[in-house]
């Protein structure tokens, strides 16, 4: 009987609750389009548009320029155009090191 009860009691608070919790929202709702239709809010949000529009080739351009020298950081580092001094690519398009100078020398290895 006790959980019958309990049930009985959730079931009533769940259905009060929904109704109530509908209704706030539908409060907040309108009094949230009330504020987005306003004059002051609206004559800001055209500004941001004008600026956006006004702003849009000048930020193409920077991001464009940006993209442009990613590219050709990304080339040099797979390219190996700038290659340490010791490294040099070969005829073949491979890598080759130059060993002169390094280590002990010839014949001065154990």
């Amino acid at each position: 009987m006790a959980k019958l009860s309990f049930l009985a009691g959730l079931a009533a608070g769940y259905v009060l609750g929904a109704k109530a919790g509908q209704k706030r929202y539908e409060q907040i709702k309108g009094k949230a389009t009330q504020v987005w239709s306003s004059d002051p809010v609206q004559s800001k949000v055209d500004t941001v548009v004008q600026t956006v529009k006004d702003q849009a080739p000048v930020v193409a351009a920077k991001v464009g320029d940006a993209a442009k020298t990613a590219g050709s950081a990304a080339r040099e580092r797979v390219t190996g155009e700038h290659l340490p001094e010791t490294l040099h690519r070969g005829t073949d398009g491979r890598l080759h090191a130059d060993t002169t100078g390094f280590g002990p020398g010839p014949g001065k290895l154990p």
